[in-house]
């Protein structure tokens, strides 16, 4: 019996991958381990791929391909995350390359540099000096020049320094010390540093400044007690915007790290990095480590390092982060744990709370999920006594909520205001500016014009790529895709009519930009949207500049409705989420009512009074008015019977089947193809929970970026005899000749696919 690697192998497909077995060359077999990555022959050609060990056994050979190389002399995965990696593959209908992709950062990638394979991103190092073992012992041996002998005391008196540091502080050049090594008076040596991330100073706190009001010192002391006895569980803290959340993490991370445990914080956009990393450093100072996308490779991979070394107590970072390669974990936090960027929408299509969940069983920690506004699903399980629910009621240092007013547009529009700000909300903004007080603006839509259609027809000009409107950007007056990026100029006719003649409607962040400046001339506006953050620093210095009191009004998109805490903001203007409420998914609701509370809950952070206008065409909607009052649970309690009526998560789970192609036909065609293979396999269904299959039927924005696109849903369980039946429907389909050029994917409770 011989040494057998069962792999995951790059590039396989989902419908025909597996675990691909190759035998280990008896050189390898005392040093290859599970989860080192490998090259090996794949296919009847052999063609080299990079494949990961997930399991080594004993067995027969004699049919096997060999390895031919080992990448590395240690995993890149633990023994914690291979096991992730059989849970993604079962419950998000991924690869198994690709469930390991998506926990290793892309610095991972090997490239061929001659006859060797190495990382795409290089360690970082720095060359360092030292005194040689024979100048030590014998300096008398060596003929040295004054400036030579200078340095030698120098080393001899102070140990390794690096090159720059020891000509800098010897006053010489760097050319005196590599003659030193070149005499052997010296040795030169290449010491790993880590790419540094940069944040601004931070002033020191100690944790015993952080003073909790008895409301919020019980929900520490219950999550605390369940993280002292190492027992797996999971918490709901539910708290009004502005109740002091972030300093409950403090406490109860400090807790953490000092018992000798680590500790997970995850955040939903990356905007929020840098207010939070800056609290977190002031408190933990190098403790800590940071992983979302903004970086770049090199820190990322050496971040990467840190964490995996046990270098770093503390993880900060986006949905990715909590596959960060962290042992001894005795707390997660999902901070706003509704928000949908917590949903992967790509291969692996994995919900960030089900993995810290997986996590937390496996390392028996405390999973602490927190927001104003959590997901419908997230409460029912706290309801039902699956999540441990804990409240926080009043806002931290008893500080009012701001004073909310919805404004009708419709009466706006009658009394001949056609811009995109109410009388009474432009009378506040003069008013705050007067008093050297800021102001929030929110617009979930960014460019000028959201809409460019022609006069006679009134057909919108739509992207060539995608069955959606174009926007119209005035910076460079060029109309854009939200969607697939696509670029065009204005056009000079009508594609269904001939008129040359077209309006502009709606308004997104540049136009209300614009009317600002033309309302309020000497105010200094920041716009924080897609366009403007584009930059790798742009979030940390313009958030850092509208705190610093630089800007008058901040304007933006979502990025700025969630999170954020600038306590000399006294207005908040929501300016139009009315669109938002019809988006053709059954969670639109839940994420407008979510958007409008926390957007509302940025005002009133401090001593000051403040207050909040809701601009609406629906001034008597349910939603709004439970929004404008912060009533979760009002609102919960609408969209739970909603759900129930309609069979929706977390009453049921939905399993989307995702059908796409560039021919329109094919894609009818394969959605009627898969259609039938379900129709066959549930004729023959024996198990109790009943599965209700709709569809197919065509996504509200049919193509994007090119493809058209179908979805099936089935309304269902999810348990494994479900996920293994789907595995099975995706599998059959592949084999079909009909669906030689189309792509099917499962996704289980993503969202519907408009």
């Amino acid at each position: 019996m011989s040494l057998i690697a069962e792999t995951a192998v790059s590039g396989t497909a989902y419908h025909f991958d597996m675990l691909f077995s190759y035998a280990v060359p008896d050189e390898m077999s005392g040093k290859i381990k599970e989860g080192c990555r490998v090259l090996v022959p794949f296919g009847r050609g052999n063609k080299k791929r990079i494949a990961v060990v997930l399991r080594l056994i004993n067995g027969d050979i004699s049919a096997l391909k060999c390895i031919d190389v080992q990448i590395d002399d240690e995993p890149i995965i633990s023994k914690e995350l291979i096991e992730l990696v059989f849970y993604l593959n079962e419950n998000t209908f991924c690869s198994y390359y690709d469930a390991v992709k998506t926990m290793i950062p892309p610095a991972y990638n090997v490239v061929m540099s001659g006859d060797i394979l190495k990382n795409s991103i290089n360690d970082s190092t720095i060359k360092m000096i030292k005194l040689s073992e024979d100048y030590i012992n014998s300096p008398e041996k060596f003929k040295i020049t004054p400036k030579q002998k200078n340095v030698a005391d120098f080393l001899y008196e102070y140990g390794n320094l690096s090159e720059k540091e020891t000509a800098y502080l010897c006053g010489v050049t760097v050319s005196v010390i590599r003659r030193m090594c070149e005499n052997g008076i010296a040795e030169s040596f290449e010491n790993e540093v880590y790419r540094e991330i940069y944040i601004d100073d931070v002033e020191k706190r100690r944790i015993s400044d952080i003073i909790l009001s008895p409301e919020q010192n019980g929900v520490f002391e219950k999550v605390k007690e369940n993280i002292l006895n190492n027992k797996a569980s999971c918490f709901l803290l539910c708290g009004v915007t502005g109740s002091g959340k972030t300093l409950i993490f403090e406490k109860l991370i400090y807790e953490t790290v000092s018992i000798g445990r680590k500790a997970i914080l995850l955040i939903p956009e990356i905007s929020l990095t840098p207010q939070i990393l800056q609290r977190f450093r002031s408190l933990f100072g190098e403790k800590i480590a940071v992983l979302h996308s903004g970086l770049t490779a090199g820190q990322r991979y050496d971040e990467h390092k840190r964490i995996k070394k046990g270098l770093a107590d503390i993880v900060i970072g986006t949905r990715s982060a909590v596959f960060a390669p962290v042992d001894n974990i005795g707390l997660i936090i999902m901070d706003e744990e509704g928000e949908r960027s917590y949903k992967s929408d790509r291969s692996p299509r994995y919900n960030t709370v089900d993995i810290a969940i997986q996590r937390c069983k496996y390392h028996n920690a405390v999973l602490l999920l927190a927001s104003a506004t959590p997901s419908v699903e997230s409460y029912y399980r706290a309801e039902r006594g699956i999540y441990n629910l804990v409240e926080l009621k009043n806002r931290y240092n008893n500080s009012a909520l701001p004073e909310v007013k919805i404004v009708d547009m419709n009466e706006e529009r009658q009394n001949g205001n056609r811009t995109g700000f109410s009388h009474i909300l432009s009378a506040e903004i003069r008013k705050n500016i007067q008093n050297n007080e800021q102001t929030i603006l929110l617009l979930n839509r960014r460019g000028y014009h959201s809409v460019m259609s022609c006069v006679e027809c009134f057909q919108p000009v739509y992207c060539p790529n995608c069955t959606v409107p174009m926007t119209y950007h005035k910076v460079n007056n060029k109309l854009m895709c939200h969607y697939c990026g696509h670029v065009a100029d204005m056009p000079e006719v009508c594609d269904k009519c001939g008129s040359k003649r077209f309006r502009m409607m709606g308004s997104g962040t540049q136009r209300l930009e614009e009317e600002l400046n033309m309302f309020f001339p000497d105010a200094k506006i920041l716009r924080m949207d897609a366009d403007t953050t584009f930059s790798r620093h742009s979030y940390e210095k313009n958030f850092k500049d509208f705190a610093d009191g630089k800007y008058d009004i901040m304007l933006g998109t979502q990025m700025i409705g969630k999170g954020l805490d600038f306590p000399n903001v006294t207005l908040v203007g929501v300016l139009s989420v009315d669109n938002s409420l019809y988006s053709g998914d059954f969670r639109s609701y839940e994420r407008t009512f979510s958007l409008i509370t926390q957007a509302v809950g940025r005002g009133g952070r401090a001593e000051k009074k403040s207050r909040a206008y809701i601009q609406t065409f629906m001034p008597d909607h349910y939603l709004i008015n439970l929004a404008s009052n912060q009533d979760y649970l009002g609102f919960y309690n609408e969209e739970i019977q909603n759900r129930k009526n309609m069979l929706y998560p977390p009453v049921c789970d939905l399993c989307i089947i995702g059908i796409s192609g560039h021919d329109e036909k094919k894609v009818e065609d394969a959605g009627r193809c898969i259609i039938n293979i379900i129709g066959e396999k549930l004729k023959n269904w024996t198990y109790k929970t009943p599965v209700i299959v709709t569809g197919p039927f065509k996504c509200s924005h049919l193509r994007i970026n090119g493809k058209f696109r179908h979805r099936i849903i089935l309304k269902c369980k999810n348990t494994k005899e479900i996920r293994d039946f789907v595995a099975d429907v995706i599998k059959q389909s592949a084999k079909l000749k009909e669906l030689s050029k189309i792509s099917v994917y499962a996704d289980m409770n993503g969202d519907m696919g408009v």
